[in-house]
């Protein structure tokens, strides 16, 4: 049964509501209290006419169709690119504006790609799609803003280790099922030996190990050998920083860690740099907390469930003294890689009156 609707505020679906993110987004509204007036979550044909719960009541999943999005204000989507790419311009089409939390449109001209806090004013210009960039990337781009504001950001050389559930439920699933073979094959009898289907998410087994590949490799150009979650990176961060120039270059690893990615960065910039300055202007910005004693690092059993970005290990770049730092970044990749990230956009819509989609600048 749909839940009654709230008597002010917006009409917010979720296109994917019953997936790993589509039921953070819900959390995290609920959380924020967003001003939801009615809730509308969408999936696919086999999981509508299910049920789920937002503010104490239930409301009824509906299959994800372009009539669907008749009505609604807000479309909060997180079902994978290919569903993006047929729904959302239907949704755009039926007066919505879209948060879309996939790579469909990223780098498309005109789509804005922002992180809340970052690069907010990109949104007043939205032709009713507002990209949310990749999970890596989004956690990187509080810390790196600050940085090039005050230092002039030149160089990025970044390395991610990336837990399962960027992959999605499945992906955290199959971290189970490899750890469950390993004690198999250790002589404990009484575990469940895993099914061949259940090892199909990552390139090689997930469990105790580390798999240098998340997302297909590139062919061809200076990107040759490169995975498209490591130029995710490179592309997605020069067009939230509007630095079309900056030098980037990421390899990108998963690890065998259920919640929050983790990045080990090192910058050069422009101006002379050191630690105690860096760790000054971090500890000035939104949503992210400095650990400045080094044995005090952040991890992933830290970070999750927790909104901000953490930083650690500042350390001055031993190749480069001056002018470059290292550093430890880590967060809670469901939350500021996706639905936090989603629900403040939302938020930033609202607090502008952004939220109609409007004409390019200069028409």
């Amino acid at each position: 049964m749909t839940a009654p609707a709230q008597s002010t505020g917006y009409t917010v679906a979720i296109l994917g509501a019953t997936g790993l993110v589509g039921t953070q987004l819900m959390q995290i509204l609920e959380e924020r209290q967003f001003p939801v007036k009615t809730l509308k979550p969408l999936a696919s044909q086999r999981t509508a006419g299910s049920s789920v719960t937002f503010m104490g009541q239930d409301w009824l999943v509906e299959e994800a169709t372009p009539e669907a999005f008749e009505g609604v204000d807000i479309v909060l989507a997180s079902a994978g690119g290919s569903v993006s790419e047929a729904l959302v311009p239907e949704a755009v089409k039926r007066g919505c504006v879209v948060i879309d939390n996939t790579s469909c449109f990223r780098l498309t001209d005109g789509v804005p790609l922002v992180v809340a806090g970052v690069n907010d004013a990109d949104i007043e210009h939205h032709q009713g799609i507002i990209a949310n960039p990749n999970c890596s990337t989004a956690q990187l781009m509080p810390v790196f803003k600050a940085l090039d504001d005050a230092f002039g950001l030149e160089r990025v050389i970044v390395s991610t280790y990336q837990s399962v559930s960027g992959a999605g439920k499945e992906g955290m699933d199959e971290l189970i099922n490899t750890t469950r073979s390993v004690f198999k094959m250790m002589g404990e009898s009484d575990i469940p030996a895993p099914t061949e289907k259940e090892f199909k998410v990552f390139a090689r087994p997930i469990a105790f190990n580390l798999v240098a590949q998340i997302d297909q490799f590139v062919e061809g150009g200076v990107e040759d050998g490169y995975t498209k979650e490591e130029t995710k990176v490179i592309h997605e961060s020069r067009k939230i920083l509007h630095k079309p120039d900056l030098k980037v270059t990421c390899t990108a690893v998963r690890v065998p860690v259920m919640v929050g990615h983790s990045e080990s960065a090192t910058l050069e910039f422009k101006k002379p740099v050191s630690p105690e300055a860096a760790m000054d202007i971090l500890e000035r910005t939104p949503d992210v907390v400095v650990a400045r004693d080094p044995k005090a690092f952040p991890t992933p059993v830290e970070a999750t469930g927790q909104d901000p970005v953490y930083v650690g290990r500042i350390r001055r770049d031993t190749s480069n003294p001056e002018y470059g730092l290292n550093m430890w970044i880590v967060a809670d990749n469901l939350r500021i890689g996706a639905a936090l990230n989603a629900v403040r956009l939302a938020e930033v819509l609202v607090k502008h009156n952004w939220l109609k989609p409007k004409q390019p600048a200069g028409v």
